[in-house]
């Protein structure tokens, strides 16, 4: 399936400059998010554990980890996830902000599989990384929908295995 045709150009949004990469367009349409869930399902099947971010790595991973029968940890902003947390703080295209995970949600040498919607400058994945190496655990490898290979975000990866679905 060419997911592609899926995922619209958004001039200057959230601000000018910016080409946002709306994937509302793949989420409405059951087919192109059936066979996109299915096929991140297929590189996450090894993974003890699926991470996601707060808000679209949870519209993908949630459902990876539960085709998966495997557990699904949040990674939200700062503030949003009660009880005891670690936090990291990241930078990506366009702002900064400070990521948090519960703590004892992951264990040292859990296998962890991070999927998240697109991969841009690499910052928020990076810190997600840095949270779950933290915890003892092992990333295994990351998977995106969407890939933007101009702001060079995969060169924050160094030993993971990143798998994009869709590269532009």
């Amino acid at each position: 399936m060419d997911l592609k045709k899926f995922i619209d150009d958004v001039k200057d949004f959230p601000e000018k400059g910016i080409n946002f990469k709306d994937i509302s367009p793949l989420l409405a349409n059951g087919e192109a998010l059936n066979y996109t869930v299915n096929k991140m399902a297929e590189f996450a099947k090894d993974a003890d554990v699926i991470v996601g971010p707060d808000a679209r790595g949870f519209l993908f991973g949630t459902p990876v980890a539960s085709i998966l029968k495997k557990p699904f940890v949040m990674v939200r902003k700062a503030k949003k996830l009660p009880g005891d947390v670690i936090r990291k703080e990241y930078h990506y295209e366009y702002s900064s902000n400070v990521l948090e995970m519960q703590k004892n949600r992951i264990f040292p040498g859990q296998k962890v599989v991070v999927i998240d919607d697109i991969l841009a400058t690499g910052g928020t994945t990076k810190a997600i990384i840095d949270l779950i190496e933290s915890q003892g655990a092992i990333v295994q490898r990351v998977i995106f929908l969407l890939e933007l290979k101009d702001l060079k975000g995969l060169d924050k990866y160094h030993g993971i295995e990143v798998i994009s679905l869709v590269k532009m």
